[in-house]
């Protein structure tokens, strides 16, 4: 009696095979092997599927093909819960301490509310295509970065002088059976104008030449070593600059103006040098300098907003047009 399944009080309408126990489904004992209980679904599955069913009453108890495909949907259910060990081990739990009704529920669905994929692969295909998206964006920022300083006259002279200077031009012009086209020679020439520029000019800011170790994925892979590095830095800055009292470098006063500025490494590069220079000058990585140049440029900007006839156009119509006045209009 022992070894005989429980079916009393632990089956519940919403787990497993309801009501039924799922070994006698199948008409296995709960000592069956993985081979008896797949021989047995085998078995009851070409009896009971609905495209072998041929209108013979299912199982002896009538109710035609509908009740064949809820018998052979219940076998089903049986399967999926014996074929697996974790799942049939918690079955057998079930059935064996019945009153322990809420840690059932537990197991029962999150097993089956799991997700089928490895989150990590998930997390880590998700990674890669930001990454491969980031890299290719890059890449066409900065050949559209290219492509408009070959088009601005000032840099195209001097490419094109830097070009003829190292006899690249000259090779674009055969003769014989190796004569090429005018069009063919033109875009070759556009070619070396275009290498010339991406190997003279310092491109700065967000259409700067992508490097590799900027993408998502090794900015994860390397993020441990970023945070050490800052950790070390950190500690260099504090013992050099507020425990000895040394004065700041060329670097490191552009670092606290950034700071000051509340601007990217990126946003910050792309400033001119003359630009920087200034700020150096006016010595903003002092607050109270900053604070006054910061004052100014606002001062400045509200002058070249008056100045603006855009700007009064707006002013204009916000104070005769503007947003909560109200006219009767003559006829």
């Amino acid at each position: 009696a022992a070894l005989l399944p429980r079916p009393a009080r632990g089956l519940t309408d919403r787990l497993y095979c309801g009501r039924r126990v799922c070994y006698e489904v199948l008409g296995v004992s709960r000592q069956a092997s993985k081979a008896e209980i797949a021989r047995a679904y085998r078995q009851l599955a070409r009896q009971y599927h609905p495209d072998r069913y041929r209108g013979e009453p299912a199982g002896g108890e009538g109710g035609g093909a509908q009740a064949a495909h809820e018998k052979f949907l219940l076998i089903a259910a049986a399967y999926e819960t014996l074929k697996d060990e974790e799942t049939r081990k918690d079955y057998d739990y079930m059935l064996d301490h019945p009153e322990e009704y809420y840690r059932h529920y537990y197991h029962y669905y999150s097993r089956r509310l799991a997700p089928k994929v490895d989150v990590t692969i998930v997390i880590l295909v998700t990674v890669c295509a930001i990454s491969v998206f980031q890299f290719f964006s890059w890449w066409s920022s900065y050949n559209e970065a290219i492509n408009y300083l070959a088009s601005v006259p000032k840099y195209r002279i001097q490419a094109t002088e830097i070009a003829r200077q190292q006899g690249l031009l000259n090779k674009t012009k055969e003769k014989g059976k190796n004569r090429r086209s005018k069009e063919e020679i033109r875009e070759e020439e556009e070619e070396i104008i275009k290498d010339i520029i991406k190997n003279k000019i310092d491109i700065k800011g967000g259409y700067q030449k992508p490097k590799i170790y900027d993408i998502l994925l090794f900015q994860i892979l390397l993020a441990p070593f970023y945070w050490c590095k800052y950790i070390v830095w950190y500690c260099w800055w504090i013992y050099c600059f507020t425990i000895k009292g040394q004065e700041y470098g060329v670097e490191e006063k552009l670092y606290i103006i950034r700071r000051y500025m509340k601007m990217s490494q990126s946003q910050f590069d792309s400033l001119e040098d003359h630009q920087k220079k200034t700020f150096l000058e006016r010595q903003l990585w002092i607050r109270e300098n900053y604070e006054v140049y910061k004052r100014e440029q606002e001062e400045e900007l509200k002058k070249k907003m008056a100045m603006d006839p855009r700007w009064k156009r707006y002013r204009r119509w916000m104070k005769n047009e503007g947003p909560g006045r109200l006219t009767f209009i003559d006829d």
